[in-house]
């Protein structure tokens, strides 16, 4: 099929438009596969409100420079996917008390720059994971935030 579309007469192959991931599109996928990552990790999960777990982020794209037509058949070529651009990424999470807080941070940092790389095409180049609020067991029905 790709075979085909490289033979359409007309319109030169540089010259027919291209694919852009937007900053929005970036963070939600971020959102899902950090949520994903989280929910793995039962022993933190249960401490956690029920409408606390979104991770919020936040990103920014930066779209890959455009190659000449050369360089472009020689990645093909070669089977490698092409970089749409790079992603820089901040996710902001709540997770239970007492957990591994540095497990749950490797696995949301692990796999949303898989995901980030496989869905959007981009490469990750910076990706931090910060913990907003930790909820424990004991305070989660009590009228207080915090135990004084």
């Amino acid at each position: 099929m790709s075979g085909e579309a490289d033979e359409r007469p007309g319109v030169p192959r540089g010259e027919r438009g291209g694919t852009a991931v937007t900053d929005r599109v970036v963070a939600k996928i971020a959102a899902r596969v950090a949520r994903e990552a989280l929910s793995r990790f039962a022993e933190s999960a249960g401490h956690v409100p029920p409408g606390r777990r979104t991770p919020h982020v936040s990103t920014s794209v930066r779209r890959a420079p455009e190659r000449t037509g050369a360089g472009q058949d020689a990645e093909s070529a070669a089977g490698r996917q092409a970089v749409l651009g790079e992603a820089r990424l901040h996710i902001t999470v709540e997770l239970g008390y007492p957990s591994d807080i540095g497990a749950q941070c490797a696995a949301v940092r692990r796999e949303v720059t898989e995901r980030i790389r496989v869905w959007a095409g981009m490469e990750v180049s910076d990706l931090a994971v910060s913990v907003e609020q930790l909820h424990s067991v004991h305070t989660r029905h009590t009228d207080r935030e915090r135990v004084r």
